[in-house]
């Protein structure tokens, strides 16, 4: 294979990349979309379209594996392949916590909600916000970007401890929302470790760009 047919692979690659990850973006969107307005259709549609996301994973990796056997390659031809199987991998997983959030709106349909929703959507905000901005830090291969958008973690750790405490206490004050107050804090735990596979993308975004590994969850 040519360097020009190898950098064109490469360039294919980027770009299912990108498609994955904002199938995953959108899925985590509709996901908590469907939880607030109680839209049990979005959420079988976030379900039923998680095998796009898991066939992408499945491609990309394949054909990582394949130009590394075939090329050998080195320096930083190596590192942005070994980057891409990596955030396959954190794509996947923050799909599947958008499918649990899914199944999160089908078991509660029937419920009332013991309280209003209005830190979860926050925190998905945030969480949205970091999964986009580091789908930009990877196209534009920046340290800086990547770890900006890391320390906003905090954040959404500081949100999900607000959110624990306040189930706490709906379910201190009243048993009969024990289970409600269980899915919700569910909910929550999907949400935070997005939030730790977009720290886990960010650290392999400055690999990427400087050839170093850092831990960025700290």
């Amino acid at each position: 294979m040519s360097r020009h047919a190898f950098e064109e692979q490469q360039d294919v690659l980027h770009r299912k990349l990108l498609t994955m990850g904002t199938l995953v973006e959108e899925a985590i969107h509709k996901s908590i979309k469907s939880l607030v307005e109680r839209d049990v259709q979005l959420a079988e549609q976030v379900i039923g379209n998680d095998h796009v996301i898991n066939e992408l994973e499945h491609d990309i990796q394949s054909e990582c594996f394949r130009l590394i056997a075939l090329q050998q390659p080195v320096g930083s031809d190596l590192r942005r392949l070994g980057t891409m199987l990596k955030l396959v991998t954190d794509l996947e997983r923050m799909g599947d916590h958008a499918v649990s959030i899914s199944k999160t709106t089908r078991r509660l349909m029937t419920e009332p909600y013991v309280k209003p929703l209005i830190d979860i959507p926050l925190m998905a905000d945030h969480v949205k916000a970091m999964v986009r901005d580091c789908l930009n830090a990877y196209i534009a291969q920046s340290k800086e970007s990547a770890e900006e958008i890391a320390a906003r973690d905090d954040i959404v750790d500081k949100l999900f401890s607000t959110i624990f405490r306040d189930l706490i206490a709906v379910m201190t004050k009243n048993s009969q929302s024990i289970n409600q107050c269980t899915h919700l804090l569910l909910v929550a735990q999907y949400l935070e470790r997005i939030a730790d596979h977009v720290t886990n993308i960010c650290e392999w975004i400055i690999y990427m760009s400087t050839g170093k590994l850092t831990d960025l969850n700290k």
